[in-house]
């Protein structure tokens, strides 16, 4: 029997998409009065929620609550996917506000797998009570700059702590391009690099 439980619920965007959510709620002690929401991998590749539900559930039985959910067009919610991810960043804000409105926390970590980890940094300092990121396989490397490369600075340029981890036989960034790009980053960066592992979400295949 698992120490959490998993509730789902809807959320409203600021232009009118209905997002599905899943709130992990331990039923012990909570802890730090943080919650940690988790924003999937891109959604015109297949990218959903449920890539990380076992993340989720491993925070909650942990003690802390996560937050999954789909962004516009992936799985249950309404809309429509964006080609480059900035309509989504409409979505990581609705669910954050959510979040401190219906659970009355100030404090939220934000937690982008894969083009997820874009579309949460250029989030972070448009939500005043995220007080850190993580980025799981942030897509710097040359091709997914196509797509994602006007999401950087936001998270560059953030004063907010930020951690990025990736396996060093990531797909879409080498390591010499994620040092390269966080020369220039503002404020506490760390990095976790894990030897030999490709792109680390359920969804690794996926942006």
């Amino acid at each position: 029997m698992s120490n959490f439980t998993v509730e789902s619920s809807p959320v409203e965007t600021s232009d009118g998409v209905k997002l599905h959510t899943r709130l992990f709620k331990p039923t012990g002690e909570i802890k730090d009065n943080l919650v940690v929401v988790l924003v999937h991998p891109y959604s015109i590749l297949g990218g959903c929620q449920g890539l990380l539900k076992g993340m989720a559930a491993g925070l909650a039985e942990k003690g802390y609550i996560a937050v999954t959910f789909d962004m516009r067009g992936a799985g249950r919610s309404s809309g429509r996917a964006s080609l480059t991810g900035f309509a989504e960043i409409k979505d990581v804000d609705a669910v954050c506000k959510w979040v401190c409105l219906d659970l009355s926390v100030d404090r939220i970590l934000l937690v982008g797998s894969s083009a997820g980890a874009p579309i949460a940094g250029s989030a972070v300092d448009q939500i005043e009570q995220v007080v850190g990121y993580v980025s799981l396989g942030y897509p710097f490397g040359l091709t997914a700059s196509i797509l994602f490369g006007r999401h950087h600075n936001a998270i560059l340029k953030s004063p907010k702590p930020k951690l990025f981890v990736m396996g060093t036989r990531d797909g879409f960034t080498s390591v010499k391009q994620l040092n390269n790009k966080l020369s220039s980053a503002a404020g506490r960066v760390e990095t976790h690099l894990i030897e030999g592992v490709k792109p680390l979400s359920n969804g690794g295949s996926f942006l």
